[in-house]
């Protein structure tokens, strides 16, 4: 089985993919983070048969409706939100497979009126959402919370399961990344121990915490299963040229893309000189910028034309797209494969001097 975490900086939010026989599932994704996510996807060969949320979140707005337009992955939430669209509104008991393994589902309210926590089929490991978070949990005064509720689930559907379950939350905003039954059975603050739910109920009436900056927007929104007013999709994929998002982070050209495209572009050959002329060969046009000879010629740079940088394999080429990002370059791409495969694909070359 395929489990990765992913964590999105600006919500703190975690999330999950799990993947097994070629098929995926994606737990609580974030809207801004599709792009990547569905690099992800594509690199790893899978077929993401379905996005699950915890609940309805008030912190960001989930990219289950963007995906299922992307790559028709079913949209799972539970049937007590009121949400719409979803194609499969869940309960308790329900499973949720993918290839050959499969998520059960738990109804844990008490965050919010339709919180849910998946757990693997081996209960190995289970996503919590808000229910339980790392050494706390999460907020009760709003969206149908309930404090007696919400220790009602933990205590019966979350430290239920065996000891060595692991569980991986929805959010952490010091970036720990999982706990286990067995530890927030003892020592969580607000729920473990001997707190029992007087003093559990006493405490979370007593937080009295500002309400989330984004729950206005994201509410309403997340009820819509992320989607956007008047459907209006956001481009995955810059307009200047068919380009591909690694799960590093770099866009990438394709070669016979970059041969349709290469007029209105700045290709930047960073190699070094002997390399420019050897028997690769350099692209028409190419401007001989080693790497380490690139932050003094970035004032040489248009910063209103997209810039394509190359290398002999595509590493160089890929640091070099970093780094034309990071000083604020919009409009930036990695020729995949470098040299080595423009001349795999028998493309033309130069290999005039310096």
């Amino acid at each position: 089985m395929i489990f990765r975490q992913l964590f999105d900086p600006t919500s703190s939010t975690y999330t999950y993919l799990l993947a097994d026989a070629g098929e995926a599932v994606l737990i609580d994704p974030v809207f801004e983070q599709v792009p990547r996510d569905l690099a992800l996807v594509q690199e790893l060969g899978l077929r993401l048969v379905a996005t699950l949320d915890t609940h309805v979140h008030a912190d960001h707005v989930t990219g289950a409706w963007r995906l299922h337009q992307r790559c028709g992955s079913a949209i799972g939430l539970s049937a007590s939100a009121g949400a719409a669209p979803v194609d499969r509104p869940l309960h308790h008991g329900d499973r949720i497979a993918f290839g050959r393994r499969h998520l059960e589902v738990r109804a844990t309210p008490g965050h919010t009126n339709g919180c849910l926590t998946y757990v693997l089929d081996d209960a190995s490991m289970a996503f919590t959402g808000d229910s339980l978070l790392i050494r706390g949990c999460g907020r009760t005064d709003f969206q149908q919370g309930s404090p007696q509720q919400l220790f009602a689930s933990v205590h019966e559907q979350i430290f239920t399961l065996p000891d060595g379950c692991l569980l991986y939350p929805a959010h952490d905003y010091r970036g720990i990344t999982v706990t286990s039954v067995a530890e927030e059975r003892r020592f969580n603050p607000r729920l473990g121990g001997a707190v029992d739910v007087g003093d559990f109920t006493g405490h979370m009436n007593n937080l009295h915490l500002p309400h989330p900056k984004l729950i206005a927007v994201a509410v309403p929104a997340n009820l819509r299963c992320g989607r956007p007013e008047g459907d209006e999709l956001p481009l995955d994929t810059p307009a200047w040229a068919p380009l591909t998002l690694r799960f590093s982070g770099v866009w990438e050209i394709e070669p016979m893309a970059l041969l349709e495209h290469a007029v209105d572009a700045q290709i930047v050959d960073v190699r070094e000189a002997p390399e420019f002329i050897d028997r690769l060969g350099h692209l028409p046009g190419a401007r001989l910028v080693p790497l380490s000879q690139l932050p003094q010629y970035l004032p040489q740079l248009d910063r209103e034309r997209p810039v394509i940088a190359v290398c002999r394999s595509g590493v160089r080429s890929a640091q070099a797209c970093v780094l034309l990002a990071k000083a604020g370059f919009g409009q930036v791409a990695n020729l995949a494969g470098g040299m080595l495969r423009w001349n795999s694909e028998g493309l033309p070359v130069a290999a005039d001097s310096v």
